[in-house]
């Protein structure tokens, strides 16, 4: 996915550094990610999430706090008020220059500052929170055997994750004054919430605080097996591929050029590398956009279907849609079909039917669950109308693929 570089005016004057991560077609919305405390815009789950959110057609602004990573300013001189005014100053300047964000995005004490800078994005209609304290004070837990020594000094260094960073009297001042679960009360925005059971940073209480305090509509998503800065890049495609399922209806409908497509039968696939992983793929269908993957086994990160996946999900879409079409003309009571699909590779010789008679073939097995008050005889037309599917028909066909170079 391509990423523009460029800089934006904070709130204190300073130059930020901002990475927008764009997808390789018009966003059908943008999002605005706030990093966590001490990180930076290039944090490994800043990256892996903005990408993947790119792969699936969400832009992504990220960009590094005052006196962090390539940005102009003194950490010293930061604090939380700072962070939730130069995530403003971010949202206007993609008003300004593209489009607000519809989504905003918050890992750690970057989601207590999303929470608190939501009400001055008024743009924005959902708020996800990605392992956020409740209270932005948590963050002194990090250097809670110092908290003394700063108020009595008025500004000391500390370590934090083995680097060096000068903490002031101002900052504890700040952080202590902001009561974040009045802003989460009165949010007025659809809320995600996401957090690790297993968190030792910041703990899941605070996540239940934060979802006890929100109004629906809310979700809560566990992170099970996680870790604090997500680390794991399956668990990091994961929190995007929920984002991007999840914020689907809070964003714009389809851009023109994908709307146009909508009436197309059959419609373009394009299926184009993400470079975020040894397999992964965006698939492009229209104005839907999903990941491609391979499982961890066989070297993937399974942050989407595998491509036989798609393939049996194309044959039991198509199975369930012919035998509703027929049992609705046919005014038949069928309450629900449910399509169970595997492939595998068998030996020839184990197939009885099969005209070859050596190697490996493939083979599905297609099970079919009918439900409703239907007799013996109907649902035997049912299961011989599920092999006329045309899916099925072009699978079983003679099939011919034409490969070229692009143009």
């Amino acid at each position: 996915m391509p990423i523009e570089r460029f800089q934006f005016t904070g709130e204190g004057g300073h130059q930020l550094a901002a990475a927008l991560d764009m997808p390789e077609r018009e966003p059908r919305g943008y999002a605005l990610f706030a990093h966590c405390f001490t990180c930076g815009k290039d944090v490994l789950a800043a990256k892996r999430i903005s990408a993947a959110l790119a792969a699936s057609g969400i832009a992504v602004l990220r960009f590094d706090f005052t006196g962090l990573g390539s940005s102009e300013g003194d950490f010293a001189n930061s604090t939380f008020s700072s962070n939730v005014a130069d995530l403003v100053r971010a949202a206007d300047h993609l008003r300004e220059t593209r489009k607000a964000p519809a989504i905003l995005i918050g890992h750690s004490l970057g989601g207590a500052a999303i929470l608190a800078a939501a009400a001055q994005i008024p743009d924005a209609r959902a708020v996800v929170t990605i392992a956020a304290p409740s209270d932005p004070a948590h963050v002194t837990g990090l250097f809670k055997d110092r908290i003394e020594d700063i108020r009595k000094a008025g500004d000391i260094e500390v370590s934090l994750a083995g680097r060096p960073f000068r903490i002031k009297r101002e900052f504890l001042d700040d952080i202590a004054e902001h009561g974040l679960m009045a802003h989460v009360a009165n949010l007025h925005k659809a809320l995600l919430i996401m957090h690790s059971p297993t968190d030792d940073t910041v703990g899941i209480e605070n996540a239940t605080r934060i979802f006890g305090a929100a109004k629906h509509p809310k979700s809560f998503v566990s992170l099970a097996d996680a870790d604090h800065l997500l680390t794991q890049r399956a668990d990091a495609a994961y929190v995007a591929g929920m984002i991007a399922a999840w914020a689907g209806r809070y964003i714009d409908p389809a851009a023109p050029e994908q709307a146009a497509d909508l009436g197309q039968a059959p419609r373009r696939v394009v299926v184009r590398e993400t470079r975020n992983g040894k397999f992964q793929q965006t698939v492009t269908i229209g104005p839907h956009r999903m990941l491609a993957d391979e499982p961890l086994a066989v070297g993937g990160e399974d942050s989407g279907p595998g491509p036989y996946d798609f393939l049996l999900a194309g044959l039991g879409a198509c199975t369930s849609m012919t035998m509703r079409l027929y049992a609705d003309r046919k005014s038949l009571p069928l309450d629900r079909v449910t399509v169970t699909l595997q492939h595998d590779k068998i030996h020839a010789e184990d197939c009885a039917e099969c005209e070859t008679k050596a190697g490996m073939l493939d083979r599905i097995d297609l099970v079919i669950a009918t439900e409703g008050a239907l007799d013996a005889d109907q649902r035997k037309r049912l299961m011989e109308i599920a092999e006329k599917c045309p899916v099925h028909r072009t699978l079983t066909s003679e099939i011919r693929i034409v490969t070229r170079a692009a143009d």
